[in-house]
């Protein structure tokens, strides 16, 4: 027996290792950045992957189940995650695997009817609710937000539903794989809205909008993406984060773009209102007869148009580009 690894996986092992999966009642994840297979006598009879910090498409062949080969495994992915610098973990797996993980160290955060979030760390949802700034009374409302990098289509989304609450809370993706850094775009969010004073800005950590929670949206090649999964996404904010911040409103823009998003948008607006939660669809500010976005902004950066940029962003936003990429 010997262990096979990629980061990720690529031809004819990639083949091997959807096929095991399929055998084994799983799909593969395009978003996953490393593999790793233990081989015996040329077959694959155990897999697990990374995406980011999140374990997942653990799997043991049902012919060699009860002999350890989950933890050696998990002590690879492991190993592997902290070489990258990771040491809170995720694990996304099935719910009946709960007690097996519960072993090597891993508590649950979050189920649905068909999969169950797993972390490495007690109480560690618990723990970042604690940390928000929770001002009660009144309406309270709430915006997720990747910002990448922060428009006015972001301030005019948060102003106007800051306008529509007594407060905000706006949470700022904290995944590392946006062309602008989280400390980046949280800075960015905070210098573009200091004038508003109601609201409270957060790092989304792993719970919102993550490669845990939500991955297909870190998938670059959408077409890549048979299914947008985002019921433990939305399962995560209406039935711990919101209650415990006293969230009745959820503020969406809406999106011409990305259908990933615009699935996203629909499945809250399905989901939400079934947990006291009113969703509340703000139109897309437009500039020059197309709607201001992110990633339009990040095409013309390529082009080094900031001729074209500057109508699209706030002033400290600009001043952050020319700086940086001038």
């Amino acid at each position: 027996m010997y262990l096979e690894t990629g980061s990720p996986m690529r031809g004819t092992m990639l083949s091997r290792l959807k096929a095991f999966l399929k055998d084994c009642g799983l799909t593969y994840d395009e978003g996953v950045d490393f593999s790793c297979a233990l081989i015996e006598d040329d077959e694959i009879i155990a897999a697990g992957s990374l995406d980011g910090a999140t374990l997942k498409c653990i799997a043991v062949s049902p012919m060699h189940q009860g002999e350890d080969l989950t933890s050696r495994l998990i002590t690879e992915l492991r190993r592997e995650a902290f070489s990258r610098g990771y040491d809170h973990l995720m694990l996304f797996t099935k719910p009946g695997n709960q007690f097996m993980f519960r072993e090597f160290g891993f508590y649950p955060v979050y189920r649905t009817s068909g999969c169950l979030l797993m972390e490495n760390k007690r109480d560690g949802l618990q723990s970042y609710i604690a940390s928000l700034d929770a001002p009660h009374g009144g309406t309270i409302g709430a915006i997720v937000g990747n910002f990448n990098p922060f428009t006015l289509g972001h301030r005019y989304l948060i102003e106007t539903a800051a306008g529509q609450c007594d407060h905000l809370h706006v949470f700022v993706l904290s995944e590392r794989k946006s062309a602008f850094t989280p400390e980046v775009r949280m800075e960015l969010a905070r210098a573009a809205c200091a004038d508003i004073k109601n609201i409270s800005f957060h790092f989304t950590g792993p719970y919102l909008v993550s490669t845990a929670t939500f991955p297909s949206y870190f998938i670059k090649d959408k077409a890549q993406v048979g299914g947008i999964h985002c019921e433990l996404d939305v399962g995560v904010f209406a039935e711990r984060i919101a209650p415990a911040l006293g969230v009745t409103r959820r503020f969406l823009g809406t999106e011409p773009i990305c259908p990933v998003t615009r699935f996203y948008n629909e499945q809250m607006k399905a989901l939400l209102p079934g947990h006291g939660i009113e969703v509340i669809e703000i139109p897309r500010r437009e500039a020059q007869g197309e709607a201001v976005s992110a990633s339009r902004v990040r095409a013309l950066l390529q082009e080094k148009n900031f001729a074209a940029i500057r109508p699209l962003v706030p002033e400290t936003t600009y001043d952050y580009l020319i700086k940086n990429y001038g």
